[in-house]
């Protein structure tokens, strides 16, 4: 099987070694990945700030890059339920007043998968051959838990992980305050959020807290680095990327 990777904006400039560790996992169990470098943002910060011609234009060239991909590849794979979701569900949204370019976005959006998603429910894999020691609770990134319904897939590769001890989180299905551009809106409110979601994070018990999308990592690791927390904070491609101890 042949994929191509699509590195979100954050994990572009903020978490490159998500899309590696993604890269490793997926070699490990014999897929062939690619990267189109002329990849752009997907339109997300604009769609959600309202200012949709700016979103259709930056989609339409994200797009293009997918379909050209998609002749030799065969799905489009991203560390982050929040751009797959853009991809799949809101640019037939975007396109609806232009019958050809809507139905160009659901074709790729019909091969277009996050990244737990595709190893779970495509490559039907659930253990990757990782190892890590430690107690791990899982957040429910907003996008990928309600606009893909992924909640499952996360938690069985993490549950396959030799030496780890999984615990689930309180309040794991509720948002820890990022949003995209709600972060910067309404900052008050989101760190109020960040700090509930930290106090479940101890109460918990974990030293690793887990998320698929660069977004909640971003929010989460930042604010218990400025409570002087250490707790650690991964990508799953990260922890997945652990290889098991023989």
């Amino acid at each position: 099987m042949k994929i191509s990777l699509f590195i979100t904006c954050l994990v572009d400039q903020f978490f490159p070694q998500v899309g590696v560790a993604m890269v490793e996992v997926l070699t490990r169990l014999g897929v062939q990945v690619t990267f189109n470098s002329t990849q752009t943002c997907c339109g997300q910060p604009a769609f959600n700030a309202g200012l949709r011609w700016e979103a259709r234009e930056v989609a339409a060239q994200l797009l293009a890059m997918c379909e050209h991909e998609l002749e030799t590849a065969d799905y489009i794979v991203a560390p982050s339920g929040s751009c797959t979701t853009m991809v799949k569900k809101y640019y037939p949204e975007l396109f609806a007043h232009d019958a050809e370019m809507k139905k160009r976005a659901e074709r790729v959006g019909e091969r277009c998968f996050e990244f737990s998603q595709f190893l779970v429910d495509v490559l039907r894999v659930e253990s990757v051959g990782a190892g890590f020691q430690g107690r791990v609770t899982y957040h429910d990134s907003c996008h990928l838990l309600r606009e893909l319904g992924v909640s499952r897939a996360p938690r069985k590769l993490l549950e396959a992980v030799s030496g780890i001890e999984f615990v689930e989180l309180e309040g794991s299905d509720v948002c820890c305050g990022f949003g995209g551009i709600f972060a910067v809106k309404y900052p008050e409110i989101s760190n109020a959020m960040a700090a509930d979601k930290a106090a479940n994070i101890r109460r918990s018990g974990a030293n690793t807290v887990v998320t698929c999308d660069a977004g909640c990592l971003m929010q989460t690791a930042g604010f218990l680095s400025r409570q002087g927390s250490e707790v650690r904070c991964l990508h799953l491609a990260e922890l997945l990327a652990c290889r098991e101890r023989s």
